[in-house]
């Protein structure tokens, strides 16, 4: 039997602001013809298929296209909820859609009840564990105490164990779970499922199961040759920018996990971080490879340039992030040292300068004026709080007004 790991879809997520359907879509168009070229015969999708609770009309269009592509390429597709995802609204008309070859698990009661798909071999066991909110889920799993995501997990295992035990034939399964598995690397764009500072369960717990495909983490890597991520199908973070997103090829045979196979999907839009002057940026020719590229921008002009996003992507249409920061060498020292026998008109025109750019003639005639009606203001101010002598009794006493 053919299997095909995918997960963390996160469709409707968005990249710095940009809307990604249009990446996404390109990218699950390749995991269906993955599926056809390669003969796929069940694609399994360990949560965070959305990247909301309540996804947009746009979203949930696309996730239905995929789902329909992927089956219409011959492969019967499993599904669990992540901790993006809605458990009710995904798993809505789970039974009906398991009909047509889409199953889909939610909730807690589902865990040891697999789908069973037969290959020459004899039966594959698919059991589904999705995303286990401890709190939630602990009692109806029966943790007692210490409510953690290992002890949650722990228990929905025991229930996989104990299905697995009471099949009349020897059985192999497949488990999918989402889950930061003890050995798997984040890459700063998944959201943190922490409780009380403990969000990762070990790889042991998955012991006994032919191959576990994991869901949470974006990158495509390898816990135990049996336990896996694959990593979402496209980037959400420029912390991705060196990862080659992939999909794992799963080859059955009558004894269990006989071959896992890396198959890269194809790069959608390239992730590029650019350093330099605004000039270099949009000139510099050694830039031209990241022109199609979504690119984040570090500034490093001593003035702060004016306007820079839009300049930059006169060049770079798909600049999405920009940040200036003043090169080395270029702060004067402290701001005593600064300021120190300099006019008031002069620290307000070299503020300015220091925060956006150098002010014009007719900006320096306003900033004059109002730093000569604040000196006004002040004076006036102190003037009638001076002191005054009154004398009594030939007794002087000082009196502030």
């Amino acid at each position: 039997m053919k299997i095909l790991h995918t997960s963390d879809w996160h469709i409707g997520r968005t990249f710095h602001g940009v809307d990604l359907l249009a990446d996404q879509r390109r990218a699950l168009d390749a995991v269906a013809d993955i599926v056809r070229e390669r003969g796929v015969d069940v694609v399994v999708v360990p949560g965070d298929v959305y990247d909301r609770a309540v996804p947009s009309a746009d979203a949930v269009r696309l996730c239905t296209s995929a789902f329909e592509r992927i089956r219409a390429a011959g492969a019967r597709i499993v599904v669990t909820s992540g901790n993006h995802d809605s458990p009710a609204r995904l798993g809505a008309g789970a039974s009906f859609s398991a009909a047509g070859g889409l199953h889909v698990f939610t909730t807690v009661s589902e865990v040891g009840e697999p789908v069973v798909v037969a290959d020459e071999h004899g039966d594959v066991a698919f059991y589904g564990i999705p995303y286990l909110e401890p709190d939630a889920t602990a009692r109806e799993l029966g943790v007692a105490g210490g409510r953690s995501h290992a002890s949650v997990l722990a228990a929905a295992m025991g229930r996989v164990r104990a299905d697995l035990q009471g099949r009349p034939t020897p059985t192999r399964s497949v488990v999918l779970a989402h889950a930061f598995v003890v050995g798997g690397e984040a890459t700063g764009s998944e959201r943190s499922i922490s409780v009380g500072g403990v969000e990762t369960v070990a790889a042991g717990a998955f012991a006994g199961v032919d191959y576990v495909a994991l869901g949470h983490l974006h990158s495509p890597q390898e816990v135990e040759a049996h336990v896996r991520y694959s990593g979402s199908p496209v980037p959400y973070s420029f912390g991705e920018r060196s990862h080659r997103k992939a999909v794992w090829l799963i080859d059955l045979d009558a004894q269990g996990l006989a071959e896992v196979t890396r198959v890269d999907l194809p790069v959608v839009r390239g992730l590029s971080v650019l350093e330099g002057t605004l000039d270099e940026l949009v000139s510099d020719a050694r830039f031209d490879a990241a022109e199609e590229h979504y690119v984040s921008a570090v500034l490093t002009d001593a003035v702060r340039p004016m306007d820079a996003m839009r300049v930059l992507r006169e060049r770079f249409p798909f600049a999405v992030h920009l940040e200036w920061h003043r090169p080395a060498g270029s702060d004067l020292g402290r701001y005593r040292d600064k300021v120190i026998g300099r006019t008031d008109a002069a620290i307000v025109r070299s503020f300015v300068t220091d925060m956006r750019s150098a002010p014009s003639d007719s900006e320096c005639a306003l900033l004059d004026a109002a730093v000569e009606a604040a000196v006004a203001q002040q004076d006036s101010s102190t003037s009638t709080s001076t002191s005054t002598t009154v004398t009594r009794d030939d007794e002087s006493v000082a009196m502030s007004a």
